[in-house]
């Protein structure tokens, strides 16, 4: 039987064999098996002592009798079943990080096609209409990053050489940050930042204090010039709030890569408006995903068998 596991669902379009691939030239030593069916899936989670993937139900997890570790293949973890891990004692890791460069380019180049309105360039542009219009400088903008994590900082990072100024938003901002100032999620400097910024920037995760975050409060307090970037997750933003403010112009436009829901319905609002872009949840997507994901799960399975901390451990 295998000593890894990787199950069949698939991400960003690609094959789990690819990741299978990855782990194998990095733990030459480790039989890497990848399951192609749900029997598989039961068949070989069973003396497995690493399982790997994106998701896991409880029913498959009670077959997985020698499980050491769950290697989750997204960065988010709040959809696995945690109380069941947690009761059986085995530890789970995530993909944080794997992201952060694709996800923070995304980011600058939603930022820079707000600045320079690329998006109407090329609104006109496919109706053949050689116009000019208005454009913007990044220049001298300040953007406000809610979320410090790996996908924060590689956009905080990205912007240097903007000139621009750049304000944090981060649980602990007493740790301070990458950025030129750091506050945190009380109402006072939250709302002092957002009045303050041209870019608003979502990279954190969903907990229950982002969870509508971004709401009618929210675009009352923003500039009408700012525009909001969501990587982060669609929940954070109150989509009908969201709705509301581009319909009166209370901000210059949003571009998102995650909805709420997701996929967006066909007849949703957000679909028809020229200066909303919406991307389906891609910024993740890299080809170098699966080799930054075998490098974590990789520094983690020799660890299994010391006292070290398992690198991305979640739970």
């Amino acid at each position: 039987m295998p000593d890894i596991t990787v199950l069949r669902t698939g991400a960003h379009g690609t094959r789990m064999s690819e990741y299978a691939d990855a782990l194998r030239d990095r733990l030459p030593d480790q039989d890497v098996a990848v399951a192609r069916t749900p029997a598989e899936e039961r068949e070989l989670v069973a003396d497995a002592r690493v399982v790997t993937g994106v998701d896991i139900d409880e029913a498959l997890l009670s077959e997985a009798e020698d499980i050491e570790l769950f290697a989750g293949a997204y960065a988010g973890y709040e959809h696995l079943p945690l109380e069941e891990f947690e009761s059986r004692g085995v530890p789970v890791t995530n993909a944080a990080g794997v992201h952060a460069p694709s996800a923070s380019e995304q980011v600058l180049g939603y930022v820079l096609t707000f600045a320079r309105r690329l998006h109407e360039g090329i609104r006109r542009q496919r109706h053949r209409e050689y116009r000019h219009y208005q454009a913007y400088e990044l220049k001298g903008s300040t953007v406000t990053v809610v979320g410090l994590g790996a996908i924060g900082e590689a956009v905080v990072e990205r912007l240097q050489g903007f000139d621009v100024d750049t304000i944090g938003v981060r649980y602990t901002p007493e740790k301070g940050g990458p950025t030129d100032e750091v506050v945190g999620f009380d109402d006072d400097a939250l709302h002092g930042a957002f009045a303050r910024t041209d870019y608003l920037v979502l990279a954190c995760p969903l907990t229950d204090t982002t969870r509508n975050l971004v709401d009618e409060a929210t675009f009352d307090t923003l500039p009408p010039e700012s525009v909001l970037v969501n990587v982060a997750r669609g929940p954070v933003v109150d989509q009908d709030a969201l709705v509301s403010a581009i319909r009166r112009e209370h901000i210059r436009g949003a571009a998102l890569d995650v909805t709420d829901p997701e996929p967006l319905p066909e007849d949703h609002p957000l679909w028809n408006f020229e200066n909303v872009v919406v991307t389906p949840h891609n910024a993740g997507q890299t080809p170098e995903y699966w080799d930054r994901l075998a490098d974590i799960v990789a520094t983690n399975v020799p660890r299994l068998d010391t006292d070290e901390e398992l690198r991305n451990r979640v739970a």
